[in-house]
């Protein structure tokens, strides 16, 4: 039996991880899970988020039992990893902006070209994760050296949960970020600091070519090839021995809304053996 993992988010967001995971790893089962019923966290308390994250996560794994769970959800996971780490019995990856790698890279990019300017890269995120002090630290010990200019977006969120549900291009994105990205100066590289971002990414690359956008999904694949050493590279198509895609279902929590989007976009990666509400017990 292949082995699986549980993807979580509030929203559609967490598929910019599942399609990265299924990409690197597409043996792997994979139970995606979206907390629709209290969707979007961007705009709750940490006070409310929290015991709600928890006890989610908690009573899915009970009813899935997954090897790995995956937090595909910036806000909980810096609210909620450690409770989640402590609570569960299998390994808990979180996602956190990628202000290390764009650092990097944009370091890199302006030694190259010997660039008198410096560094500057943005973080583009929800308003919660742009003024957390986790987002602080991390600008602190990764991009120390660098102008990070943030831009908290609660907009982008629900313009990506159109995007998955009705295919329907952001007609506004350039009018609410060109200013940001080119004031008062050009930005080379920006971290998307939230899930749901990346579903953007065609969009943001056709407006803004000369920008290179960074995200976190291609680590998380790595990392869970790292937690789960049991998995075996699937062979070459057309072997004996080939191993084939593994499972795919859909979750959700609330009981009146199916995310017809979600399951559209999954059942395009493979075919979905099972979508349903997630039961209370």
């Amino acid at each position: 039996m292949n082995p699986s993992v549980l993807i979580f988010d509030s929203g559609v967001g967490g598929l910019s991880i599942l399609s990265e995971v299924r990409q690197l790893l597409p043996h792997l089962s994979l139970y995606y899970l979206m907390d629709n019923e209290a969707f979007p966290y961007g705009l709750k308390s940490d006070d409310e988020l929290i015991p709600r994250v928890l006890q989610v996560c908690t009573r899915a794994v009970q009813q899935l039992q997954p090897d790995l769970l995956i937090i595909a959800c910036n806000t909980a996971s810096t609210l909620t990893l450690p409770q989640l780490r402590e609570q569960l019995d299998i390994p808990v990856v979180g996602v956190v902006p990628a202000i290390k790698v764009a650092a990097t890279l944009a370091t890199n990019q302006a030694a190259q070209s010997n660039s008198t300017t410096g560094c500057h890269i943005g973080l583009l995120a929800t308003p919660a994760t742009i003024n957390r002090t986790y987002t602080d630290n991390l600008i602190r010990d990764f991009a120390g050296h660098c102008s990070v200019r943030r831009f908290g977006s609660k907009e982008l969120v629900q313009w990506a949960e159109d995007w998955i549900s009705k295919q329907r291009p952001a007609e506004s994105l350039f009018d609410h970020l060109d200013d940001w990205l080119q004031h008062p100066e050009p930005l080379s590289h920006v971290v998307l600091g939230c899930t749901h971002f990346p579903l953007l990414k065609s969009q943001l690359q056709q407006l803004w070519p000369a920008i290179e956008w960074v995200d976190s999904g291609n680590a998380i694949a790595r990392r869970v090839a790292d937690l789960l050493p049991q998995v075996a590279a699937p062979a070459r198509e057309g072997t004996a021995t080939a191993v084939a895609d593994g499972d795919l279902q859909c979750f959700w929590t609330d009981n009146h809304k199916q995310p017809a989007g979600a399951i559209r976009y999954l059942s395009a990666l493979g075919s979905l053996s099972r979508c349903a509400v997630l039961p209370e017990k």
